[in-house]
């Protein structure tokens, strides 16, 4: 059975336009969009409730769920479209939906929102323990069309897709990460933008060495750490250009400036087993509060 890409809808603005993300995507992987809506079972006082029931919402949820389904087979013609209802918990049942998904998309809001997957904590609870591909859109521009500008300064389906932008740690270069990158890349016939942050050695902090060379040196290395990371893959995708950005400072902080010409951000999470439960990491957690692109979170050991 082929996988799908999987959207969960709660009829917010940021979900519909993860599900408009998703049919863009599964059109050019050539897969069905699958519309999830997570029914939470109702407290029993509300449940009796006359006008806000189980029933009320029910029929409301099955609404949104109509309409949207409806709207992208319109919108997205060659995109089989599913929709289904599910009942339990939202991150419990997403976070186990994300096992038939190549991706799992959801909506989030810019930091300072009071509803939304990610403020919710719906989706940082999601990204903190799919082992698939999760994918974060925000509501916008931004998330409607990921092609550059005409010169007039309005958008063009003929211009040029923006890059998409890799955030990679050179220490540990995991190959789904790239792979995923290149990919999504290569899909939108577009450059890959390889962003690396590191920093300088704590002798920088007491002034300038006498040696220039020590100056230098570092800089060089994570370069060519760099460059030794992505040389296997440029063959592997010749097609793709690839620009490296290896520069001195906080990974967070060049992915957010980087991400504003970007039509996708791709960072990975570390999977890490450990007493205090799973977790985001604080460089992928910064992207995903400050980066106005869709968002992917890849999974890796």
């Amino acid at each position: 059975m082929p996988r799908t890409v999987t959207v969960g809808l709660d009829g917010s603005p940021e979900s519909r336009a993860a599900a408009e993300w998703a049919a863009r995507e599964a059109g050019m992987l050539g897969l069905p969009v699958r519309l999830v809506h997570v029914r939470e079972p109702a407290p029993e006082p509300l449940a009796q409730a006359p006008l806000l029931g189980a029933q009320t919402h029910q029929q409301r949820a099955g609404r949104v769920l109509r309409e949207s389904a409806e709207g992208l087979r319109l919108r997205h013609p060659g995109v089989e479209v599913r929709a289904e209802h599910l009942p339990g918990r939202p991150a419990e049942v997403l976070t186990e939906e994300t096992a038939g998904a190549e991706l799992l998309v959801l909506g989030s809001r810019a930091l300072g929102g009071v509803r939304g997957f990610l403020v919710g904590s719906v989706g940082l609870s999601v990204l903190a323990h799919a082992e698939r591909p999760v994918v974060l859109v925000r509501a916008g521009e931004r998330a409607a069309d990921e092609r550059g500008t005409h010169p007039s300064g309005v958008l063009s389906a003929a211009a040029a897709c923006r890059p998409v932008v890799l955030g990679l740690d050179t220490a540990h270069p995991d190959e789904d990460l790239i792979r995923f990158a290149f990919e999504a890349a290569a899909r939108r016939g577009t450059s890959l933008r390889v962003v690396h942050g590191w920093y300088p050695p704590l002798y920088y902090g007491y002034g300038v060495p006498a040696d220039a060379e020590l100056l230098i040196s570092p800089a060089v290395a994570e370069a060519a750490a760099l460059t030794e990371a992505l040389c296997p893959w440029r063959r592997k995708y010749p097609d793709v250009e690839v620009a490296e950005v290896s520069r001195p400072g906080s990974a967070a902080e060049l992915l957010v400036d980087a991400s504003r010409e970007a039509s996708l951000v791709v960072v990975g999470r570390r999977v890490r087993r450990n007493p205090l439960g799973a977790r985001v990491g604080h460089v992928t957690h910064a992207v995903l509060h400050h980066t106005a692109a869709p968002v992917a979170v890849v999974a890796h050991p």
